[in-house]
């Protein structure tokens, strides 16, 4: 069993109670004004100018605040109530909708230009009758021409870096222990996660236990195709590249065909 430093586990899209408020500290080392960027920098080659915009798994908001800094309208989903609570907290003053909401299961009030799903959200569905749900869910609410954007941890990434392995990361304010253990049978990869987090004179500890799925970009495919939607787009991360076989972060891009009706 290797041991090693890792940046804590990004992509959380249920992160329970008190959790809730450490979770920008754990996340000190993502730059949300490149993904927001990146994504932008996806909107203009593909020629499409979103007005609104919806964020499935959005956490604690920062990616919809960077956005609404770039003049976008956000609607910000997740399933977390605390989640939430910090992203409204941290976006007073900012014109975004948050809806407490399973991004299986989400309803908006009308159709949307853009929906994005960041930082291997998709993963953390680890039922494949969820990820159709999503899907079927993302081809209704999306704007014909509208485009559907999503990243996923690599089976590279579960196979041979996640895999059995061991991350740390020590500073004064939170230390953590995180142990992985990947079933390559079930695809399934649990984090046994143990926090210490100082506050006050003391530490607090936590226990968290996340799961996520390895999912194959062919098994995925399918399932767009099966949706309506057509995949337009595989780039390695943060780049306009194919991934290649030691790609970490893999990037979706999914469009809405425009419809014709005769007459």
């Amino acid at each position: 069993m290797a041991i090693s430093r890792w940046p804590v586990c990004r992509g959380v899209e249920s992160i329970y109670r008190d959790f809730a408020y450490i979770y920008d500290k754990l996340m000190y080392d993502v730059d949300y004004k490149e993904w927001a960027d990146y994504i932008e920098k996806i909107f203009e080659i593909n020629g499409l100018k979103p007005s609104l915009i919806a964020d499935l798994g959005c956490g604690t908001g920062n990616f919809c605040i960077e956005m609404d800094k770039k003049g976008y309208e956000m609607i910000g989903i997740d399933s977390s109530p605390d989640m939430l609570d910090c992203a409204k907290k941290k976006s007073y003053g900012r014109d975004i909708l948050f809806l407490n909401q399973d991004m299986a299961n989400f309803e908006l009030y009308g159709t949307v230009d853009a929906i994005v799903c960041l930082m291997d959200s998709i993963n953390y569905l680890t039922y494949i009758k969820d990820v159709k749900k999503l899907m079927k869910l993302v081809k209704n609410y999306l704007n014909p021409g509208g485009l559907f954007i999503f990243d996923i941890n690599s089976p590279y990434k579960f196979k041979k870096i996640l895999k059995d392995n061991v991350f740390y990361d020590i500073s004064d304010e939170i230390t953590y222990v995180w142990q992985n253990h990947f079933d390559s049978k079930r695809k399934i990869c649990e984090f046994d996660i143990t926090f210490f987090v100082k506050e006050g004179q003391h530490y607090n500890k936590y226990d968290e236990v996340h799961y996520e799925r390895c999912y194959e970009v062919d098994e995925l495919k399918k399932i767009i195709t099966w949706s309506g939607l057509t995949l337009v787009s595989v780039y390695d991360s943060m780049t306009f590249n194919r991934p290649l076989p030691k790609s970490e972060r893999i990037f979706c891009l999914q469009e809405r065909g425009i419809e014709y009706v005769l007459f």
